[in-house]
């Protein structure tokens, strides 16, 4: 299993970006799917999942309201939009495939992960 995540890059506080996950080598469509960011001297944290059929999410509390979280399992693509960025929001963010078609916010939950893509916001 293969995820590609891409979207990165710098944006000033109050700026959008859309963040994007191709999934290959399994159909992706049957699994849950996640993103987690990791900022310097810090632990992984959980951003937000996604139920196999898009019909279930859920966000960390810090970017709920802000970030919005969508599949597309016909191109095998999950997004992840995030609206209002705060200098906080500055990490590295990775995508995660999970276990099963319901997951949760826990790491041990995700088997599969992709190589992170940079998201820097100044203030």
């Amino acid at each position: 299993v293969q995820l590609q995540a891409s979207g990165g890059g710098l944006v000033q506080a109050g700026g959008s970006l859309r963040l994007s996950c191709a999934a290959s080598g399994r159909t992706s469509s049957r699994y849950a799917m996640g993103w987690f960011r990791q900022a310097p001297g810090k632990v992984r944290e959980f951003v937000a999942h996604i139920s196999w059929n898009g019909d279930i999410t859920y966000y960390a509390d810090s970017v709920k309201g802000r970030f919005s979280v969508s599949r597309d399992n016909a191109k095998n693509t999950v997004y992840l939009q995030m609206n209002s960025l705060k200098p906080e929001d500055t990490a590295v963010y990775y995508c995660a495939s999970a276990r099963g078609r319901i997951a949760t916010p826990k790491l041990y939950d995700y088997d599969y992960w992709g190589q992170g893509t940079q998201v820097t916001v100044s203030s």
